[in-house]
């Protein structure tokens, strides 16, 4: 009776570490998508910040790592190509060529 109560007791010792082992690990790949997606988040608002600084400079024929479009009078849409995209409105005075950033917004699929 004692042999079947020590061996029950190893059985669920053994399952609540398998459990825990099991939690660890989605543990340590819920961390490590975060990590990615936030260093992706980042890497894209570089490429869209220099973007946008070199936005009175870009002409039509210079490769660019972002989508730039006009939206109206001196309103440009500019995203990232690559993912996430990330999408910003940006307003270019023409007189100073300073770009000022109205808005932003993340594109899901």
């Amino acid at each position: 009776m004692i042999i079947a109560w020590v061996l029950s007791l190893f059985m669920l010792i053994s399952s609540l570490i398998q459990i825990l082992e099991r939690s660890v690990v989605l543990e340590l790949m819920r961390l490590d998508a975060i990590t990615s997606a936030g260093k992706k988040l980042i890497e894209s608002e570089k490429l869209l910040l220099e973007c946008e600084e070199k936005l009175s400079i870009i002409g039509p024929l210079n490769p660019s790592p972002c989508h730039i479009q006009s939206v109206g009078k001196n309103l440009w849409l500019i995203s990232s190509q690559d993912k996430p995209s990330i999408e910003i409105l940006v307003f270019l005075d023409e007189k100073t060529k300073q770009a000022t950033r109205l808005n932003w917004r993340q594109e899901f699929e």
